[in-house]
């Protein structure tokens, strides 16, 4: 396996356990139908989140969750509407991003709440 695809699901693990030591319970990991992708389904309360996870192996180029572009954001809505149909989900949804960076060898992991809202198209 690539070396950043390494890298990817051990941020996706480290988001799972962080998000979990928060309270959340995760409903689904890399959920997907067709082309459609979530990295995590998470839940609190009564509240469904979609958290988007970036990991970098540094901030030389920015910090992870300035990769999360309009494009992506729509990609990322997109597959939560087909997730809330597939599963008949019925509660508050939110979007976050976990974003996570490795610095000498730590894993630095930020939460970002309500990170993006669906794009009025």
């Amino acid at each position: 396996m690539a070396k950043h695809l390494i890298l990817g699901q051990k941020g996706e693990d480290i988001a799972a356990r962080y998000l979990e030591q928060h309270g959340y319970v995760v409903l689904d990991r890399n959920w997907r139908s067709g082309h459609k992708e979530l990295d995590l389904v998470v839940r609190k309360e009564n509240i469904v989140v979609f958290v988007e996870v970036k990991t970098r192996s540094g901030t030389d180029y920015g910090d992870p969750w300035n990769f999360v572009d309009n494009r992506k954001i729509r990609r990322i809505v997109n597959s939560a509407d087909a997730y809330i149909r597939f599963r008949c989900i019925d509660l508050d949804v939110r979007f976050d991003i976990v974003s996570i960076t490795v610095e000498n060898g730590d894993f630095k992991v930020e939460h970002i709440e309500e990170a993006f809202f669906p794009p009025i198209e």
